[in-house]
This record gives structure tokens, C-alpha cells and sequence, in this order.
């Protein structure tokens, strides 16, 4: 049976048109017993992959398509050259012309001898057309193992690199092949993925969109492949669910390159083919070719790994000897208690609820969590910096005691349940306000110091096409001139209730457009079709993730545009739905106007 094991979302960022759970429910609806997600140079879409499938009875399978450095005429003679030496072989025809990477190289047709077309020689299976400015590669994981080196190689090429430029070199791959499996599409880079990942761990990928130069490409693949022993894998480059979609992937290829619809030309695809196809349709396509289809199968059994196995631990805090995190908890609470509660009438009371709170933060294993948030007040506090914590927390007499909030919940009754419970079973959530500007900054570069630059990162914000952004860019593609579209974008509600009135068609109406004209009618349909789909990745306002041990092992890091940022892939919500727990350390600005007033006084 066929299993679609190159797959990209919307979250390979105007790279793909369909969001994760549009992808589970059309590879559920298809028949499909599981499915790989690997988009480009991150996991940023995968715990929604794996939430939505697991909600689904769908295997989510993660992978990754792997932006490469491009290699200097040094670099790439000296790994030719390793490449001869390892193995004295060649195919049965002009092997240097077929690898060759320069413009004016020509492949030769086996039987002919004539030049068949610059294509051969530049084109990769997935695209059909002349190699992209940077080269790819697909990569799936294996194990657990496999998955941590993923977030290593991706941790490395981002964090070198400035946000969106970065690439990974044959050596990064190198370094963490181990529990990883290669997608080779361009013949260029076979030699180089043969030596790293050996026949076992590196598959042939072939794709066939219907295009004549496709198919020349691909036969120049095969013959690799069987020359070198190597397997091959059917798959169709995913990049939207269904065919009704390929209008909108149109337009995201179009801001892709800055371009509009009526002057992309050939950086359109030529078809609809690259949606998620039946099992039924992918094998008659390869009918010629049924091993392809059949190793699909039996990679995907390989392919063990799934979020499930994330393995995230929360830091472990350093007590003093003897001490364990909840007897030093327990030690610091009632230190506290004892200077807030010494003249209270609440007193008795206040020793039964903290006793009570204590023992859920046992149950719960979260004596670890609340002792880091008390250190890191206890820093603001010994460095100056107003700081104090607010939301539920303030329903905590544990908060209260540890100096964390200042509200007395005990003499003002509130639940402490509705911060946290047993039967709940969700992870606390204390935000803690700073002032806003270089103190909180302080504060922030004092988890990074404290746990590592691979140790803490701050959670991302997955910035998606709303109302207004939804019309500009569609309508941009789309040629619609800019004074109309500032025009129409005034005229879109900006509020999260929205009645008839509010409706996109009815605002196009009400600012002068023709809804029947045909242009106007795709700015309307793709419009809402392109809503909520993910634009680019921005940072949380405050959210820290931190991890015991290395975090980049858990989920990739990146450069955020502030120096000296570090960013995960993943947003809040993301992180929750894994159990990792984010500290929140949030710049006000009325802290520190506050700040500055108490210094004034």
C-alpha cells in the first residue's frame, strides 16, 4: 500500500497551502494508516500534525526538508574526489556530465549519445524545474535519537545564521545522520548522501507531476539508483491537500518570489497535480515502478518516532545537600508564611490551605517549577527590578508565602483549584510582570545564562493571515493596484464578532468592487480561503521555555530579529499540548513607569 511520506503545510511558510488538519483529514479520508509531515528547515506544524492525527487514528510521522549551503568549487572537488576514492565505480554512461553542476553542463541520453537538456542535470523530481538558488534535502526520522538530531542540525544552521538565512553544510549532516533517513531528488547531491547515510538509510525519491522534463530527470534517478543498489520511493511532493487548492498555492508562490499572477510565468506549476492522491491512483502511476510504491510501506514502518516519545523534562532546581526540591519548597513556603501571616487573624487557617496546596504540587510533581519561579523573583528583587506575579496565581497561598504574588488569598477566600488542581491535570501558568524595556531584558538574559544557550528559548508567535493581511497579499498576487487595496482593507472589520454585515463579499461590495467580475470574485474566494493559514513566525511576548538538559533536543532553536534571542519553533498553545511548561516573564509598561515614580518619591 502507498504512504505519502513528503508532505509540506502552511507552515513551510508560503510553501504550502493547507494547514496539518486539513492534511490529517484528507490522508484519514483516503485511507491512509499514516502520514509525514516535513516541512521546510523546521517542525514548526508538527504538534498540530500530531495532535489532529492522534484525534484521527493517523500515524504523524515528522521529517524536514533541509535548506543546504551552497558548496565552493573547492569544497565540492575535494568531496568528489573522497567520493572516487571510497568507491571506483561509475554509471554506464558519462557520469561527469549527469553530475556536472554548471550552467552550460549537458546529460547524454544513453541510448542516442545526443544531449537531451539542461534539465537533467538541474532539475530535481519535486519541482521539474532548474535547481532553486538553494538546494534541498528531505529528511525523516527514525527514533527518538534520530529526532534529537533533527533539532540539533536545524538548532545549528538557524542559530549561526540570521532569522530566515539559514543552511546546513554536508558536514552539519554529517554530524547528525544518526537515526535519520535521506530523500535524494537531485542527483548532485547522490554521492554525498550515499557516503553519509549509506544504501540503508538513503531512498531514491521519485515524483511524477506529468511533465515530459520530469520524467527524463527521473530516469536519469532510476539508473542511479540501480546502479548504486540504492531504493526507491514513490512520493508526490505534497503541498496542498486537494486539488481545489493549487489557485491559492499560485498566490503563495507569487509572494513567494514577489511577483504577480500574470508575469510568474513557469514559476507556477504547470498543473494541479501536488495533492494528497489515494493509495489506488499513486500505485497506477507507478504502475512501472512497484517497488517504489512498496518501500513506501515498509520506510514508514521503520519509521518509529512520534511526539509521543518527545522526552521534554523540566529543569531540575539545585537545593542545598540534603534537601529535596519538595521538602526545600516546603522549608521555603513556611519561611515565607511565617513573615506574612504573623499578625494575621487568618493564621490556622493559612498553615491548613498551604499544607493542602503543598500536597497537590507533590502529587503533581511541580515543586521543581515553583521553586525556579521563586528564584527568578528573588533575582528582580536582588537586582532592583519591580516585579510582581499576577493572574490565577494570586489564588495560591503558596504564591503568596514565596513572595511571588501579593494578595493575601486565604483572607479573601478565593479557590485555589481555579490556579490549580489534581483533576485538571494542566500545568500552572505564572505570569510575572516586569517593567518593560532593559530591565526586563535583564531578566530575560538571566535565564539564558542561567540554563545555556541551548537550554532556554523563548516561545514563538505563529503570525497568520487575518482580514486585512489576507485581502493585501491575495490582492497583490493577484495584480489588484495598492490604492484599491488600502481602500478596501479600511472597510474590513478588525473585531472577533462579525455578523452578515461584516461578511468579506459584503465589504468588497460596500467599497465600490463588481463581486461578479472574475477577478474580484478569486480576491474574494481566496481570501478566505488563505485565513488563519500561518504568514511567518514572530516571538511570545514573554514566554520562556526551559528544559533539563539541552532544549534544542526537544525542539529546534532559532535567532530571533532582537539580538541576543533565542526562539523554539513552537508557540504557546503548541507547547501545552506537548506538556512543556513555558515561564512567563512579561515588560509592561506601566511597571515601569511605576519604577521610575517610586525612585522620583
Amino acid at each position: 500500500m502507498y504512504l505519502e511520506l513528503h508532505t509540506a503545510s502552511g507552515f513551510s511558510f508560503l510553501e504550502g497551502a493547507s494547514q496539518p488538519e486539513d492534511l490529517v483529514a484528507e490522508a484519514v479520508r483516503l485511507g491512509y494508516p499514516a502520514l509525514a509531515l516535513s516541512d521546510r528547515d523546521g517542525v514548526y506544524g508538527a504538534p498540530r500534525f500530531h495532535k489532529a492525527a492522534q484525534a484521527a487514528g493517523l500515524r504523524a510521522l515528522i521529517g524536514c526538508e533541509i535548506s543546504l549551503a551552497e558548496e565552493s568549487a573547492g569544497q565540492r572537488a575535494r568531496r568528489s574526489a573522497a567520493s572516487d576514492r571510497r568507491e571506483r565505480l561509475s554509471l554506464p554512461w558519462d557520469r561527469q556530465s549527469c553530475l556536472s553542476s554548471g550552467a552550460n553542463s549537458r546529460a547524454v541520453d544513453p541510448g542516442t549519445d545526443k544531449p537531451v537538456t539542461d534539465r537533467i542535470v538541474c532539475a530535481t523530481p519535486d519541482t521539474g524545474k532548474i535547481a532553486c538558488a538553494t538546494p534541498r534535502l528531505t529528511l525523516l526520522v527514525q527514533n527518538r535519537r534520530g529526532y534529537q538530531n533533527l533539532c540539533r542540525l536545524l538548532s545549528r544552521m538557524h542559530t549561526r545564521a540570521p532569522k530566515g538565512e539559514g543552511r546546513a553544510t554536508w558536514q552539519d549532516i554529517a554530524d547528525y545522520a544518526g537515526g535519520l533517513v535521506a530523500l535524494v531528488s537531485d542527483l548532485r547531491h547522490a554521492d554525498a548522501v550515499r557516503s553519509i547515510f549509506g544504501s540503508e538509510n538513503a531512498y531514491v525519491e521519485i515524483q511524477r507531476h506529468l511533465r515530459p522534463e520530469q520524467e527524463r530527470a527521473n530516469r536519469v534517478l532510476i539508473d542511479y539508483a540501480r546502479w548504486h543498489g540504492l531504493p526507491l520511493l514513490a512520493t508526490n511532493g505534497v503541498r496542498y491537500a486537494k486539488k481545489s487548492s493549487r489557485a491559492l498555492f499560485d498566490v503563495l508562490t507569487c509572494l513567494r518570489h514577489k511577483t504577480v499572477l500574470d508575469q510568474a510565468g513557469r514559476l507556477l506549476d504547470a498543473n494541479a497535480e501536488r495533492h494528497l492522491k489515494s493509495p489506488a491512483e499513486m500505485a497506477q502511476l507507478f504502475s512501472d515502478l512497484p517497488e517504489a510504491v512498496r518501500n513506501t510501506q515498509a520506510l514508514a514502518e521503520r519509521l518509529e518516532f512520534t511526539l509521543k516519545d518527545l522526552g521534554y523534562e523540566f529543569p531540575h532546581y539545585p537545593v542545598p545537600p540534603g534537601e529535596t526540591e519538595m521538602s526545600y519548597l516546603r522549608k521555603r513556603t513556611f519561611l515565607g508564611a511565617e513573615d506574612r501571616y504573623r499578625s494575621s487573624p487568618h493564621r490556622q487557617r493559612a498553615w491548613r490551605q498551604l499544607d493542602h496546596e503543598l500536597n497537590v504540587i507533590e502529587k503533581l510533581k511541580l515543586a521543581g517549577y515553583f521553586l525556579i519561579v521563586w528564584d527568578m523573583v528573588e533575582f528582580c528583587r536582588h537586582e532592583r527590578i519591580l516585579v510582581q506575579g499576577r493572574g490565577s496565581a494570586a489564588n495560591s497561598a503558596v504564591c503568596y508565602s514565596l513572595g511571588i504574588t501579593a494578595v493575601d488569598p486565604v483572607g479573601m477566600e478565593l479557590l485555589f483549584e481555579r490556579f490549580l488542581s489534581e483533576e485538571r491535570g494542566e500545568w500552572p501558568d505564572i505570569d510575572i510582570d516586569l517593567p518593560s524595556g532593559d530591565q526586563r531584558e535583564r531578566a530575560l538574559q538571566h535565564m539564558y545564562e542561567q540554563y545555556g544557550p541551548r537550554g532556554a528559548g523563548m516561545t514563538a508567535n505563529v503570525i497568520t493571515y487575518r482580514g486585512k493581511s489576507a485581502v493585501r497579499d491575495v490582492g497583490k498576487a493577484l495584480g489588484f493596484p495598492e490604492e484599491m487595496l488600502g481602500r478596501l482593507s479600511k472597510c474590513i472589520s478588525t473585531f472577533e464578532y462579525t455578523d452578515d454585515a461584516d461578511r468579506l463579499a459584503n465589504q468588497v461590495t460596500g467599497s465600490g468592487f463588481d463581486i461578479s467580475h472574475p477577478r474580484v470574485h478569486h480576491l474574494v474566494r481566496l481570501s478566505i480561503e488563505i485565513q488563519n493559514l500561518p504568514r511567518h513566525l514572530g516571538q511570545h511576548s514573554g514566554g520562556m521555555v526551559i528544559c533539563q538538559g539541552d532544549l534544542d533536543a526537544v525542539v529546534p532553536l532559532e535567532n530571533a530579529r532582537m539580538p541576543g534571542r533565542v526562539v523554539v519553533q513552537w508557540d504557546k498553545d503548541d507547547c501545552a499540548d506537548l506538556k512543556i511548561i513555558k515561564v512567563d516573564l512579561l515588560g509592561l509598561g506601566m511597571m515601569a513607569a511605576l519604577e521610575e515614580t517610586i525612585e522620583i518619591i
